[in-house]
């Protein structure tokens, strides 16, 4: 196993699961489980994980303005990438249409049925009700649910606790580097068991939706993912480019956990992966620990361009015809109903659905959406881990801490694996 890459596995896991849902979908059906057992495996390493090096994160460093600085600076990047974010989905929607012509597309009353109490869930949470929720009552219960925003800011006073305390809270702080360390451990062992969980996700896919769905849905799916593209092109590698960091490197680092998300449409089973290999590419853990987690409750790039994409896709289906003020008041919403909702599965859906049932914009849109959510979620995730993973990357070049010696040690041991593979393939 050792011998062979992880990523080919997965690659060659994903062909499998692909071919056996298609030939064979009664028996995909089943397949379900398999992918279930892999994330459950996943979401077991998550909560000691983000606490550990979040606390480490705040902790570590040496004075209390750095702190403040290192959140000032990542709230600042995330809103203007967010924004671009938003800007490209407006364009592509408003460009390629691809909502146009499709109302022959009858609604299934299931899809309805589950859009109908994710809108009623989105409207009884009221801001008050959402910025009730985002402190815990227990940590052991946020953990438990992978309530990942309780945790982050039980976490944040956690570690403030500690840095108050001082030199009595010190073994405390020991014991969470080993923490966070064997939690990185345990994260290669988990990710062995990736090429499975992926097989079993991508055969039950397909086999409960059919290979036809990739050619009816083909504008909407296409659509959606040259706009990712446009943003990871134009937006993500260009950031790299202003901090002088290789976004080739990086693409080539993360292939794994990229394909891992792709392929499962799960942010937690990439999360741990990512951040470990963050930290070997030049990142110092303390900014890998404070800014990968709180990414994923402000920074959800793809998701946000994907709502952008899908209210005017709505729009379009109904036949509703909004002007450049009325979408951009709605863009603005979405800036802020996006955020702290990141542990609620189907999180997009729900959103879109409050967002529509709040401009009184119907909701067949949704019902279309929801057949095909699995394919789409698979771009956005993608597109989200990648998104904090250069976050990091520009954090730590703004804050004068990036190694450059360590990340040209770590791709060349990447060029080493793949020479050696080319060898033993001769």
């Amino acid at each position: 196993m050792k011998k062979v890459k992880l990523t080919t596995l997965i690659f060659i896991s994903l062909m499998l699961g692909l071919l056996v849902g298609w030939q064979f979908p009664d028996i995909a059906r089943k397949m379900h489980v398999l992918a279930e057992v892999f994330l459950r495996m996943v979401k077991m390493i998550i909560a000691p994980l983000l606490f550990s090096t979040l606390i480490i994160g705040i902790a570590g460093h040496d004075d209390a303005k750095g702190i403040g600085r290192l959140g000032l600076k990542t709230i600042v990047y995330f809103e203007v990438v967010t924004t671009f974010a938003l800007i490209i989905g407006l364009i592509v929607a408003n460009l390629f249409k691809p909502g146009v012509a499709m109302d022959n597309i009858g609604a299934q009353t299931t899809g309805l049925t589950q859009i109908t109490q994710m809108v009623s869930f989105t409207q009884h949470s009221s801001f008050g009700q959402m910025l009730l929720s985002i402190f815990p009552t227990s940590i052991v219960q946020s953990m438990a649910e992978g309530n990942l925003l309780q945790i982050v800011v039980f976490s944040i006073f956690f570690a403030l606790a500690v840095r108050a305390v001082g030199d009595k809270a010190r073994p405390v702080v020991d014991i969470l580097n080993s923490v966070a360390s064997i939690m990185f451990k345990f994260t290669e062992f988990v990710m062995w068991f990736a090429p499975i969980g992926i097989f079993g996700a991508i055969a039950y896919t397909i086999g409960c939706n059919g290979i036809e769905i990739l050619k009816n849905y083909a504008k909407i799916i296409g659509s959606l993912y040259l706009a990712l593209l446009i943003f990871v092109i134009f937006v993500l590698s260009i950031a790299c480019f202003i901090v002088k960091i290789s976004f080739k490197d990086l693409i080539k680092a993360l292939q794994g956990p990229a394909l891992l998300a792709f392929t499962t449409a799960s942010s937690e089973a990439a999360l741990p992966k990512a951040m470990d290999i963050m930290e070997r590419f030049g990142v110092p853990r303390t900014i890998v620990g404070f800014v990968m987690p709180t990414g994923y409750t402000f920074n959800l790039d793809g998701s946000t361009l994907y709502l952008a994409m899908a209210v005017i896709f709505s729009t379009q289906i109904a036949g509703i015809h909004l002007s450049i003020e009325q979408q951009l008041v709605i863009m603005f919403a979405l800036m802020f109903t996006s955020k702290g909702i990141a542990g609620v599965p189907r999180v997009s859906l729900i959103v879109l659905a409050g967002t529509l049932t709040s401009f009184n914009i119907p909701i067949l849109g949704v019902a279309i959406l929801l057949g095909i959510d699995q394919i789409l979620d698979m771009g956005r995730t993608t597109v989200n881990l990648i998104g904090n993973c250069v976050a990091t990357v520009v954090i730590a070049r703004w804050e004068r801490q990036f190694n450059y010696r360590k990340m040209k040690r770590f791709v060349r041991s990447l060029d080493n694996d793949e020479e050696v593979e080319m060898v033993e393939a001769r």
